[in-house]
């Protein structure tokens, strides 16, 4: 399955992203523009859009398919469910980049147990 990432650019924390996510859900869907549609865009489809804070992977949402916008723009509809992961290192960059090897989700039990500033915490000392 292939996956893209993408810097949550104003979000410093995975509470923020969390926050922008939800004011943008209509309907249980966030849409996102970027100006091109990726060319593997069917392969995308099922995969996930992994979140970019701070050079670590914090968030993913489900893609569930793209469109088009009236001005042309690629409109990506995601799953408005953000599901915590495991923090992985990854470099920022423009844009989206694709990825095949994501690292494992949060257990429920595990997300809900930390505080999302504990959380943070320790994911800037590499502890979790």
């Amino acid at each position: 399955m292939l996956h893209l990432s993408k810097v949550a650019v104003g979000c410093a924390t995975a509470e923020a992203l969390r926050l922008r996510v939800a004011a943008r859900a209509d309907g249980g869907i966030v849409r996102i523009t970027t100006r091109y549609r990726p060319t593997r865009h069917a392969e995308l489809i099922g995969g996930s859009l992994y979140w970019i804070i701070k050079h670590r992977l914090a968030g993913r949402q489900e893609i569930l398919r793209f469109a088009e916008s009236e001005d042309r723009r690629c409109l990506i509809e995601l799953d408005a469910r953000l599901i915590p992961v495991h923090p992985h290192p990854r470099k920022a960059h423009q844009g989206w980049r694709y990825f095949g090897a994501p690292p494992p989700d949060f257990g429920t039990a595990e997300a809900a147990d930390l505080p999302p500033r504990l959380m943070e915490e320790l994911t800037g000392l590499g502890l979790i």
